[in-house]
């Protein structure tokens, strides 16, 4: 059951509004609501938080600091996805801004954001570079997606299109979302924002990262893991569970074509053995079981409901193969990645 705490809604109907899915961010969720508080502009907007059954007081503490945010207390932990979609069923601005609890926004953000909008005449979704909470170095602007659909980040500032935004720091109008249907809850976190934008690029709308402003963000600190640090990669098992799970149920649903099914042998070809090679590194056969099967069996029990979608989404597709190819990088990310930094460490 979900409670709503009616809070005081801005006096003019909002053209913006930022959805903050919350779990335990009492800490954090300062930074990230004091930075759209102190947005230039004078933008109307409102401010919507979901706590995701919080046991650290975040319901509370947001009524007592934050009288006019909007909060959706969650009886039960719900995931990323329902909660996102929960909170834009009770958005009324004309565009939608998803921000992660443990992101900041620079100072400028939605006026960047708001002016392209308002200057472009194609559907598209968009974000800003991404900028590490710590020492301030540019993480991406946006990301491409490697032959695997494994995320790789660019930083080519006039690389116009990308292939997919991060759910961190996420902008489309709410019309545009609702096309689109939102996140498929089923996915729960975790790839989620990718689905979401092959999904739009198969409809020939733009991805794309402005070249100004920003956001500063904890990475990791929101969901736990999937950061690489001085010590190297630092992940968690439900979270490399679901990044695998939900990359290939995106795959699967979104590859345009019959290209796809070649390519899908060689995809699960390659998770398999590099399940192996993982349990086989750590000594242990939890992440073959826990990571790589479960996602394949996952997928297996979900195999009906995900073909479905993707009858549906090509379908009306308007994009050529090569088209949906354009934002895809040719270098294997993950090999990249434990060639620089070595077998992750899992929790």
């Amino acid at each position: 059951m979900v409670h709503h705490f009616q809070a005081l809604r801005p006096a003019t109907e909002p053209v913006c509004s930022v959805c903050i899915a919350n779990y335990n961010g009492a800490k954090i969720l300062p930074d990230c609501i004091d930075s759209i508080l102190a947005q230039a502009g004078d933008i109307p907007m409102e401010i919507i938080v979901h706590d995701d059954a919080s046991s650290d007081g975040s319901a509370e503490w947001i009524q007592q600091r934050y009288p006019n945010v909007e909060l959706l207390v969650s009886g039960e932990n719900v995931g990323f996805c329902i909660a996102n979609n929960r909170m834009t069923e009770r958005a009324r601005g004309r565009y939608l801004l998803l921000l992660n609890n443990d992101a900041a926004l620079h100072t400028d953000a939605l006026k960047v954001f708001l002016e392209e909008s308002q200057r472009q005449s194609i559907r598209s979704i968009l974000t800003l570079p991404q900028y590490d909470w710590e020492t301030n170095e540019l993480i991406d602007r946006g990301c491409l997606l490697d032959p695997l659909h494994v995320p790789a980040p660019n930083f080519n500032p006039e690389r116009a299109e990308i292939a997919f935004v991060i759910g961190a720091c996420l902008w489309i109008s709410r019309e545009d979302w609702q096309v689109l249907g939102g996140f498929p809850e089923w996915m729960d976190s975790v790839g989620e924002d990718l689905y979401l934008c092959c999904a739009a690029r198969l409809q020939g709308w733009s991805i794309r990262c402005l070249p100004s402003s920003g956001y500063r963000h904890r990475q990791g600190a929101s969901f736990g893991g999937n950061h690489i640090g001085p010590n190297g990669i630092r992940t968690r098992y439900r979270r490399r569970h679901l990044s695998e799970r939900n990359r290939l149920a995106a795959f699967i649903a979104c590859t345009p074509t019959m290209f796809m099914w070649p390519w899908l042998i060689l995809q699960l070809t390659m998770l398999l053995l590099e399940g192996a090679a993982l349990s086989l590194a750590l000594r242990s056969t939890r992440p073959w079981r826990d990571i790589y099967i479960a996602a394949l069996r996952d997928i297996w029990q979900r195999g009906k409901e995900i073909l479905a979608l993707r009858r549906s989404l090509q379908t009306n597709r308007t994009c050529t193969l090569s088209d949906y190819l354009r934002a895809f990088t040719p270098w294997p990310r993950k090999l990249i990645i434990f060639l620089r930094n070595g077998t992750p460490r899992i929790s």
